[in-house]
């Protein structure tokens, strides 16, 4: 589809000239065909050729003498190739070829001394000619001889070739104007194209990851349903023990500050079972007053958990309140992000890491840009200390 414009145009153009080609060499043939026809029709008909003629029997060389001159004039006045003029047996009085003169004719004339006229294309000594034959007569009528003038067909295709070479240039003009549109037509077909392609991959993958949410949120509220069930009846003991089997947490509480944290303090264990599960140890160090909301710590997560599922070993998380913000790190000694993944990798559907669920991946960070974006902040990439990436954020501490 998108080389398809530049085809037609391509045919189009060399359909057209063809056809103007043949248009042409068809207008030369029909005006040669008229010029020639004029000139013996018109020679016929004057009394010098005719009183000549009558001479022939009686003198050739006197006729040849009255008649060759004439012929000379005509052929270079009208610009035809030759003017032959024969008497009724068909003996030339007049031949561009001077050994030809007083000869008989090569083709044949009999139509001609009945009466008729003749305009076609026939070879004789000097090549093939398209020529006009008519019949010379005397004050009479009587038919005394005839009179044959022709253009060479070379003369004619020569003629064709000249008029097809002054019409190249503009149909060569044509076919570069016509590929240059059509290219940009293709062009932006392509880019079309190319958005059109790049919207369904992500409608594609804004579905598997509605199915994937709806999933988890089934399980999520299954596992809800139990532990509401354990509660309600009591069995306090049997629902913490669920829950461990479900996320294991760490024993104790080594995050000393936070008991007036609950959210951020339940987020700390989350975040400390999850990572040792993929393998990486997670270090805390937070120094805040206000009350840190649902918001910071989903921005938490998701960087904290970027860089466990990115294969760090050791997660460094610090947040600290400054003059109204909150200013957050995220660190950690993976492989880190490479430059050239950098300025994409916080939009949607961008990842380094395999897609091991199906359910399609590089959700979170663009959350994190969205989210502290929200809050009147920013986030930054750079390379951490420890060799990994490092992710620096700052947001509005929540009113």
């Amino acid at each position: 589809m998108l080389f398809l414009p530049t085809l037609i145009v391509v045919v189009a153009v060399g359909l057209t000239a063809s056809i103007a080609a043949s248009v042409q060499e068809r207008s030369i043939r029909d005006t040669t065909a008229e010029r020639v026809s004029d000139v013996a029709s018109s020679l016929a008909e004057l009394a010098q050729v005719r009183s000549a003629l009558a001479l022939v029997e009686v003198d050739m060389s006197a006729a040849i003498a009255e008649l060759q001159p004439l012929a000379d004039v005509i052929e270079r006045a009208a610009g035809v190739d030759y003017v032959v003029i024969t008497d009724e047996r068909g003996i030339r009085a007049t031949h561009p070829t001077p050994a030809e003169r007083g000869r008989e004719v090569s083709t044949d004339n009999s139509a001609v001394l009945a009466g008729e006229t003749f305009l076609g294309t026939e070879t004789g000594t000097i090549g093939p000619t398209l020529r006009a034959k008519v019949p010379v007569r005397d004050p009479a009528g009587e038919i005394i001889g005839t009179l044959s003038v022709g253009i060479l067909e070379s003369r004619i295709a020569a003629d064709a070739s000249e008029a097809f070479g002054r019409l190249l240039p503009w149909v060569i003009g044509a076919l570069v104007v016509g590929t240059l549109a059509s290219s940009a037509i293709a062009a932006v077909l392509e880019r079309r194209f190319r958005r059109l392609d790049e919207a369904a991959r992500e409608a594609a993958e804004l579905r598997r990851t509605a199915a994937a949410l709806q999933e988890q949120s089934h399980e999520f509220l299954t596992r809800l349903h139990v532990i509401h069930g354990l509660v309600s009846h009591g069995d306090v003991d049997d629902a913490l023990s669920y829950i461990a089997g479900v996320a294991p947490l760490t024993s104790g509480d080594p995050h000393e500050g936070l008991s007036e944290q609950p959210l951020l303090r339940a987020t700390v264990d989350a975040l400390h079972a999850e990572l040792r599960a993929l393998g990486a140890e997670l270090h805390v160090d937070i120094a805040v007053t206000t009350e840190v909301d649902e918001e910071t710590t989903l921005v938490l997560t998701n960087l904290s958990r970027n860089a466990g599922e990115a294969g760090a070993t050791t997660v460094h998380c610090s947040l600290v309140e400054r003059d109204g913000w909150f200013l957050g790190e995220v660190s950690d000694d993976g492989s880190g992000i490479a430059a050239a993944d950098a300025e994409r990798v916080f939009a949607r559907g961008v990842t380094t890491k395999h897609d091991v669920s199906g359910h399609g991946r590089g959700i979170g960070l663009d959350l994190v840009r969205r989210t502290v974006s929200g809050r009147g902040g920013s986030v930054e990439l750079g390379r951490a200390a420890q060799g990994g990436a490092r992710f620096r954020f700052e947001m509005t501490v929540p009113q």
